[in-house]
């Protein structure tokens, strides 16, 4: 059903030099003559998925932050991921941009639409929008082999997590984003889908924005059986231990203050699996 769904978005003839359509995730065709040689990509998870692809050699310009894979710290830096050079980009001479539609601000699309260079939109709020996409970016670059191989391991492995974790009772998750301004995520938000994979549900999953700011009490009320922090880097947030706090919370007495580095679960990439097995193994704790 899968192979079928990729085939029904990504359309194009084995003739040789046949244009390459595909649907982005705005429900948008995206169409290039031939695959794409010079690729821009404006946010930090687009630049590793375009790696994924099999298609890193074709990137020419990322923004800021992108630091996965290594090498893509030495491609032309355009902006960060909200605000960028359209100068830049005109002179890097792209043939595909690929952007973000929450994070860039979809209204942004019709400034670069005005660039009339190709645009593919990325919008990831599902664990299968990660190999879909990398299959998309493929496609359009010619590498895929590549992309679908990989793409295939992701499956494989979300499958393989899903089959392990899904029949075991389900646990209350409090996800915290950031600790000033206090900040989760809702049940629309990926991280969601992550937290539903290891058997385990956002106590904020009914909230109404995708990243709402909420107060201490609305956590105390919920009283999760775990915190899971993310923070800004790969050490531990110190603020998750402002929890203790709390002392009759749950989560607490359980010695269940957990964290996965961020770039491992924030980032809709293929190293998402990475921190989804970590948590996952980490809210098996809990549970035993």
């Amino acid at each position: 059903m899968k192979v079928c769904l990729f085939f029904l978005s990504v359309l194009f003839t084995a003739a040789a030099g046949a244009e390459i359509t595909v649907i982005d995730q705005q429900q948008r065709e995206v169409t290039l003559e031939k695959p794409a040689q010079r690729i821009i990509a404006l946010a930090p998870h687009i630049v590793e998925n375009v790696f994924s692809a099999g298609a890193g050699d074709k990137l020419v310009g990322v923004v800021s932050y992108s630091n996965y894979p290594p090498r893509a710290s030495d491609i032309t830096v355009v902006g960060d991921y909200q605000a960028w050079s359209l100068e830049a980009i005109v002179a890097l001479e792209p043939d595909l941009i690929v952007m973000w539609a929450s994070g860039n601000g979809i209204r942004k699309l019709e400034s670069l639409t005005r660039l009339g260079v190709p645009i593919y939109v990325s919008e990831p709020r599902s664990l299968a929008d990660i190999p879909a996409t990398i299959r998309s970016i493929g496609a359009l670059a010619g590498t895929e082999a590549v992309s679908a191989a990989e793409a295939t391991r992701v499956e494989a492995e979300i499958e393989r997590l899903s089959l392990a974790y899904q029949t075991r009772p389900i646990i209350e998750v409090f996800y915290q984003v950031w600790n000033e301004p206090l900040q989760t995520i809702n049940g629309d938000h990926l991280i969601s889908r992550v937290l539903e994979l290891c058997g385990a549900r956002n106590s904020f999953y009914n909230a109404l924005s995708l990243a709402p700011k909420i107060s201490v009490e609305s956590v105390l009320h919920k009283n999760p059986d775990a915190i899971v922090a993310s923070g800004m880097g790969d050490a531990r947030p110190d603020w998750l231990d402002e929890w203790l706090d709390y002392p009759f919370l749950t989560a607490v007495q359980q010695q269940a203050l957990i964290f996965v580095d961020p770039d491992y679960l924030q980032r809709p990439t293929a190293r998402l699996l990475i921190g989804a097995a970590e948590l996952c193994q980490k809210l098996d704790d809990v549970r035993k």
